[in-house]
């Protein structure tokens, strides 16, 4: 157990012996984080966190989700999906307009200005995770796609 490993950024640590770093659940929180922090830098000079930049993609997209999709999607709070979508209308990126279906609910759409916006942001967010996963070959980017995508419940 005096042996180290050395992590994905070069550190050295014999913690990676034990049984938290070879726990699934530890490495893919472990993963996560190393990607939010990388995605939060990518995104910091287009004043957009990875929260703020999901939730515009999304409107981007034009899904025309509800706040509480978006909350269930995100797995987030309502609050905090308010909060979110609050800071993006201020910026004139995206507006709530009343669900044709039922116009008691708001969905969020995306303006011009919050495609454009997000346009931009996309291309940072893109390089960053090509380099992020250059570590993984294609074959094994797209198994892990898939393996995520099964583990997040959409493939079942």
């Amino acid at each position: 157990m005096g042996e180290t490993t050395t992590d994905a950024r070069g550190t050295a640590s014999p913690l990676w012996q034990t049984t938290v770093g070879a726990d699934p659940a530890f490495l893919l929180a472990r993963a996560n984080a190393l990607s939010l922090a990388d995605a939060t830098a990518s995104l910091e000079p287009y004043g957009l966190k990875v929260r703020s930049y999901s939730v515009l993609a999304l409107a981007v997209a034009d899904a025309r989700p509800t706040q509480r999709e978006l909350s269930e999607f995100l797995r987030l709070d309502p609050s905090q999906i308010v909060s979110l979508l609050d800071d993006l209308e201020q910026r004139g990126w995206v507006r709530r307009e009343p669900d044709p279906r039922d116009r008691r609910v708001n969905v969020v759409v995306a303006t011009a200005s919050g495609r454009a916006a997000c346009a931009q942001a996309r291309e940072a967010v893109d390089a960053d995770q090509r380099a992020h996963f250059s570590v993984l070959d294609d074959d094994e980017f797209q198994t892990l796609t898939g393996l995520l995508r099964r583990l997040a419940g959409v493939d079942q």
